[in-house]
């Protein structure tokens, strides 16, 4: 059965709204980002996720332990950091739709912080807001026969992976399968979910949008809570997805060197030959006269050789090893 929602128009624009900006992305050449923006935005994944959950630590200080610098700190904060580091350094490792690896996850996330990490809860649990009681989670009983259920929809949906990955979000928080370690499993999972299918997602961080409207993630699962459906969510996460996306597109835009276009040309170039006109359709923000310059350039340095003169000239990628 699959979890209630609506699919309403605000959600439909934003999905046509996230699909465009994953389209200049890419023909930005973003969805490749450098080791350097990969650490960067892997770190303000990991500080936004964990400071959700009262982690004091800065990015310099989770940078430092990424590192494998010394860090002064409180111990569990840097325990925190240390198994974020752990899990989504590994992220291909886990399999979306599988109950058992989101188990070992969750062991992973959570080892050293609490009884029985990776184990679903065998108790009662409470979300409190202030001296109120803001969620009751359903009775530990349930849990195996709910967690089993997500996992059929995540496996046997046909949505689309923004509205599935949404859903699971949701489901998990309200779920509450485990004692603690919920909240960072829920965006955990969902990040895995997206970026299974769209890979630039792995180092999207839109964590941190959700960590500026901290107040409003907490409103709107209350909201949901008593509504009994994740419609609001669904919408609230895309819009922070969205607002991700247009952020990374303003200031990471690159101007690439010739280094990097070739580079980014041969990785994803198959055939057997190309002409400039074929390097032009990849960058076509370059000039004729650029792109000549860096097949002069790529054919100098070994990393193409030429073949035919003039207007049947052709390049061909030479093979290493």
């Amino acid at each position: 059965m699959n979890p209630p929602y609506k699919i309403t128009n605000s959600i439909l624009l934003l999905v046509s709204s996230i699909s465009e900006r994953i389209g200049e992305v890419r023909s930005a050449h973003l969805d490749k980002p450098s080791p350097e923006l990969r650490k960067r935005n892997r770190v303000k994944t990991i500080k936004a996720s964990l400071e959700i959950e009262g982690n004091s630590l800065s990015e310099d200080q989770i940078t430092a332990i990424i590192e494998e610098k010394r860090v002064v700190g409180p111990r569990k904060d840097i325990l925190e950091v240390v198994n974020a580091v752990k899990v989504y350094d590994n992220l291909q490792v886990f399999t979306p739709d599988n109950l058992s690896s989101f188990l070992s996850a969750h062991g992973l996330l959570m080892d050293g912080l609490m009884d029985r990490p990776g184990e679903f809860r065998r108790k009662p649990v409470g979300i409190f807001k202030g001296s109120k009681v803001a969620h009751v989670a359903p009775p530990a009983d349930k849990v195996d026969h709910l967690m089993n259920e997500l996992f059929s929809y995540i496996s046997e949906s046909n949505d689309h992976v923004l509205i599935r990955s949404s859903v699971v979000h949701y489901e998990i928080e309200f779920i509450h399968p485990f004692m603690d370690g919920n909240g960072r499993m829920g965006r955990l999972w969902q990040t895995l979910i997206l970026a299974k299918e769209i890979p630039l997602f792995e180092f999207l961080p839109f964590e941190t949008i959700i960590k500026e409207r901290q107040q409003e993630y907490y409103d709107v699962l209350e909201r949901c809570d008593k509504t009994g459906e994740s419609t609001d969510f669904i919408e609230f996460i895309l819009h922070a997805i969205n607002d991700a996306l247009e952020e990374l597109l303003r200031i990471q835009r690159p101007n690439l060197t010739v280094d990097q276009r070739i580079e980014i040309f041969l990785s994803g170039f198959t055939g057997e030959a190309f002409s400039r006109g074929d390097y032009m359709r990849v960058f076509k923000d370059i000039s004729s006269a650029t792109a000549s310059r860096d097949m002069k350039y790529a054919v100098e340095n070994g990393l193409v050789e030429k073949l035919g003169d003039k207007r049947n000239t052709k390049y061909r990628k030479i093979k290493r090893g």
